[in-house]
């Protein structure tokens, strides 16, 4: 049932009319990983990749939490994104 939810969520966050900030869509991704993922186990980029260095460090700050958890806290975020952006 959550993973419905966490799907269905996933795509509600593609209709939103408004662009979230970037920490917002740090989080969405951290998130989005950890719960369809699970742990952060990827090499940290290099200090150039400033993109890519920001998004490892949004995902491994989520280590640890479950994959429900990690579903059911992403559900709540894109309820709220879409309620400020749509």
């Amino acid at each position: 049932m959550v993973s419905e939810q966490f799907n269905a969520a996933a795509e509600k966050v593609k209709s939103l009319t408004k662009r979230p900030s970037d920490d917002e869509f740090l989080q969405l991704y951290a998130l989005f990983k950890q719960a369809s993922v699970g742990d952060n186990d990827t090499a940290k980029p290099g200090l150039l990749d400033l993109k890519g260095k920001a998004k490892w460090e949004a995902w491994n700050k989520q280590k640890g939490k479950s994959s429900d958890a990690a579903q059911q806290e992403y559900i709540t975020f894109v309820e709220g994104l879409v309620a400020k952006y749509a």
